[in-house]
């Protein structure tokens, strides 16, 4: 070998030996990296209230899941850092490893494909909202050919109606305001919501409708998202603190304190209501 293309080769391989110096022989888990920077990484949305609020006068945050990673952050004595995204964004931030967990998915099939997710964080119950005339209590008094009831295609209330409601006139609209502005102009004579954004909805226009749970209840569930990794331990120990959580009540107490933020009171809550 030429002096010339044995220097080479040295200097590539001193270039490689210095590499694998400096990378890890095994990558930390996501619970090692918190526990070793001490910081917990969420995504929050801006304009996300009750779940999410950020404020435009300081840029601190509010809502039910600030508060619910507040105190995850708290147990496992670290700091809580925010990173503002959206609910499309979301599962690409975890994806990229820009934050830890992302509250406020549901472990749709599609989702599922890409990413982790914990068990129930709480049950967000399918709810309708009707016009004064129309009565009903129980999924099958919604189930006639008379009745309009609008949805925005492709989401969980859609499917919802799908099961409870296929003899009715189900107008699938492009969004749930869509759907809304439907059942305010009375080309619907309800609309399918889960009860979050039912309450909402109500408390910026309280002569829209009656909000009705219909019986027996029907749940879709919000749930915690993570990037998917060999190592299981920040999933499992994030799944674990979530259901003592909700059975200690914290959870639901989170949310029916932040519902405030969209002038949701605890009384407005329809009886049976639970997590």
């Amino acid at each position: 070998m030429k002096r010339r293309e044995f220097t080479k080769v040295l200097g590539l391989g001193a270039v490689a030996a210095t590499v694998g110096m400096s990378r890890p022989l095994f990558a930390a888990s996501s619970l090692e990296r918190i526990k070793a920077t001490g910081t917990l990484r969420i995504g929050g949305v801006a304009d996300g209230a009750p779940y999410y609020q950020k404020s435009l006068m300081d840029g601190s945050w509010r809502g039910f899941y600030i508060d619910i990673c507040q105190k995850l952050a708290d147990d496992l004595g670290v700091k809580l850092s925010i990173l503002e995204t959206t609910w499309g964004n979301s599962v690409l931030d975890l994806q990229a490893d820009k934050i830890d967990v992302f509250f406020g998915l549901n472990p749709t099939p599609e989702r599922k494909k890409v990413i982790d997710f914990s068990g129930p964080v709480f049950k967000n119950a399918f709810t309708m909202i009707v016009h004064k005339d129309v009565v009903g209590a129980a999924w099958e008094d919604f189930n006639k050919p008379d009745l309009r009831i609008a949805v925005d295609a492709g989401s969980s209330h859609d499917a919802a109606m799908s099961r409870h409601a296929p003899q009715a006139q189900v107008a699938r609209l492009k969004t749930a305001s869509d759907a809304t502005a439907a059942l305010q102009s009375g080309r619907a004579d309800a609309q399918c919501l889960v009860m979050v954004l039912a309450l909402t909805l109500r408390a910026k226009n309280p002569s829209i409708g009656k909000l009705v749970m219909p019986t027996p209840p029907d749940f879709t569930t919000s749930n915690a998202g993570f990037r998917r990794e060999e190592d299981q331990s920040w999933r499992e120990y994030a799944d674990t603190w979530i259901t003592s959580q909700r059975d200690s009540g914290f959870v639901k107490d989170a949310i029916i304190r932040n519902m405030g933020l969209v002038g949701v009171k605890e009384s407005d809550f329809p009886p049976g209501f639970e997590i």
